[in-house]
């Protein structure tokens, strides 16, 4: 039987800057109606073994039926890079996540984002704010800390009136209490991904507020380094920007990929699988992705 139920290959747990567990993901997608969803937690993949056994356990445990609408987790994560002083997002999905080159690299990124974050918090203890790095840790249990953590700190802590404000002052680009994430090239990235197995996909290019030549020179570059795939489809983009970047998509021979962006509590309104309201990735786009993976390990094998 063809499939006819949605897909969000872009989805993030509490394990970065979401609201839900992994687990708690995997039940809403469910609810949602989703045939699968894309885990892709900033810079982490802490989340994909509960994500994935979670999914496993309710397939063994459910009715045929219903464990028929429990949803295919695929692992993936999504990079945070540098592009001429503009942050650029790649996301890697259906990564061997347990490689172990991966892995190493993560461990390193690791080290230097818990480093950033101590300099951050010295820097608020500076500026009168009661707060430390385990401090931090123990109010968001398991979670990569990230720039929103800081700011509901302050918002909870009575520091300020309201996430933005937290930005505004302190956590925000240029502000005094901000201290940039040390970031790998966008290359680097794909490449990164690449070695997992995975298909490296170009994050919402329309978030970049690039030229149409900047962006096609960026695309290039990334063609050249391997990328796979672009967003063409996301939540925020209108009807011409979707065309746009199918159009980009199809002019660099790049696999269409979609999803929500979904962080829960932390984008308001903006939900799973329908992102705004409007956002629907069929099924079809998953498959193209599948086959395109098929392909590359068809490819990997016949050279090695």
């Amino acid at each position: 039987m063809k499939e006819t139920r949605p897909v969000d290959l872009h989805v993030h747990s509490n394990r970065s800057d979401g609201t839900l567990s992994p687990s708690q993901l995997v039940s809403h997608a469910m609810g949602k109606g989703l045939a699968a969803f894309a885990l892709t937690d900033h810079d982490s993949v802490d989340g994909l073994d509960e994500a994935l056994s979670y999914a496993q356990q309710l397939r063994r445990t459910l009715p045929p039926q219903k464990a028929r609408e429990v949803p295919e987790v695929i692992p993936g994560i999504e990079f945070s890079t540098e592009y001429q002083g503009r942050d650029v997002h790649i996301l890697g999905l259906y990564i061997e996540y347990h490689n172990d080159n991966f892995q190493k690299y993560l461990q390193a990124f690791v080290a230097s984002r818990i480093n950033r974050n101590r300099k951050m918090c010295a820097l608020l203890q500076e500026a009168g704010i009661d707060i430390s790095y385990e401090a931090l840790l123990a109010e968001f249990p398991d979670a990569v800390i990230t720039r929103a953590h800081y700011a509901k700190f302050l918002l909870e802590h009575n520091y300020t009136r309201s996430l933005q404000e937290g930005f505004d002052r302190y956590v925000g680009d240029h502000c005094p209490c901000y201290v940039p994430r040390e970031k790998v090239t966008p290359e680097q990235a794909v490449d990164l991904i690449l070695q997992a197995d995975g298909i490296p996909v170009l994050a919402h290019p329309i978030l970049y507020h690039m030229s149409d030549e900047r962006l096609e020179t960026l695309v290039r570059r990334l063609k050249d380094a391997g990328l796979l795939g672009i967003e063409a489809i996301y939540s925020t983009y209108n009807a011409a920007e979707e065309r746009q970047m199918r159009r980009l998509a199809g002019a660099f021979r790049l696999a269409v990929s979609g999803g929500s962006d979904f962080h829960g509590e932390n984008k308001p309104g903006l939900e799973l699988a329908t992102g705004y309201g409007k956002l629907f990735v069929p099924y079809s786009v998953l498959e193209d992705l599948k086959a395109l993976k098929t392909y590359h390990q068809n490819q990997k094998g016949d050279t090695t």
